[in-house]
């Protein structure tokens, strides 16, 4: 099976999921998925994989949900449910990165063999993970205001504020995290590619996440209880 396939089923298994923690959690689970988001995609941006001809890194897909996550916040439960989550994924990267550190201090046993191939990808997880969470910080707290001024100026198109805030909010965060995780790492050609590809890799996981942002707010207006004003 090709990359590319691969890379559409990863695409829908990360839209099938987090529609279950949502249907089933709601906004906790979408906390739930945000923390698995921002510690999975900075363990699979480690690996770089060739996509439709390009160079680029793992990672993309998961990364970019935490954004539809944060989307769904805004869109149903506030701005304040938004910011939230933006602080779980920061607290978890910092929390993953600071225990796994310790971790790998630990001298292994002679009957280990995982030790190195633990210390292979946690190695560079401080860098990766500054980088993120600079990249995060910034991006994130940008896309959650941008999505409020546009669900406070175009209330009725969803699609718009959607695939406008995700969009621009990514090329905020590409470019932040690439120079920072990947320049003096690679060659300039493939930071390039990197940064070029992983972009339109993460534009596409905005554009096709807009049917699960519909869904989302439908499931939202549907099972949330409605709240009754004691007029006592």
């Amino acid at each position: 099976m090709s990359n590319n396939m691969i890379w559409l089923i990863l695409l829908f298994v990360n839209y099938g999921l987090i529609a279950v923690a949502f249907k089933y959690f709601r906004h906790q689970g979408l906390f739930v998925w945000i923390t698995l988001a921002s510690i999975l995609a900075n363990i699979q941006v480690i690996k770089t994989i060739e996509l439709f001809g390009f160079v680029t890194t793992l990672g993309n897909v998961m990364y970019g949900t935490s954004f539809l996550a944060t989307d769904i916040l805004c869109e149903c439960y506030g701005e304040k449910e938004a910011k939230k989550g933006v602080m779980i994924g920061i607290f978890s990267i910092i929390a993953t990165t600071l225990i796994m550190q310790v971790c790998l201090w630990f001298a292994p046993h002679s009957s280990d063999t995982t030790s190195e191939a633990l210390n292979t990808i946690f190695s560079l997880l401080p860098r990766i993970a500054f980088a993120s969470i600079t990249a995060y910080m910034v991006s994130q707290n940008f896309d959650v205001w941008f999505y409020s001024y546009l669900k406070r100026r175009y209330p009725q198109r969803l699609w718009l504020r959607n695939n406008l805030s995700t969009m621009t909010s990514q090329l905020i965060d590409n470019t932040i995290f690439t120079l920072m995780a990947f320049w003096g790492v690679f060659s300039a050609d493939i930071v390039w590619q990197i940064f070029a590809t992983t972009y339109v890799m993460k534009w596409f996981v905005a554009l096709l996440d807009t049917p699960v942002i519909y869904w989302a707010r439908y499931v939202h207006s549907r099972l949330e209880p409605v709240k009754v004003v004691d007029m006592a």
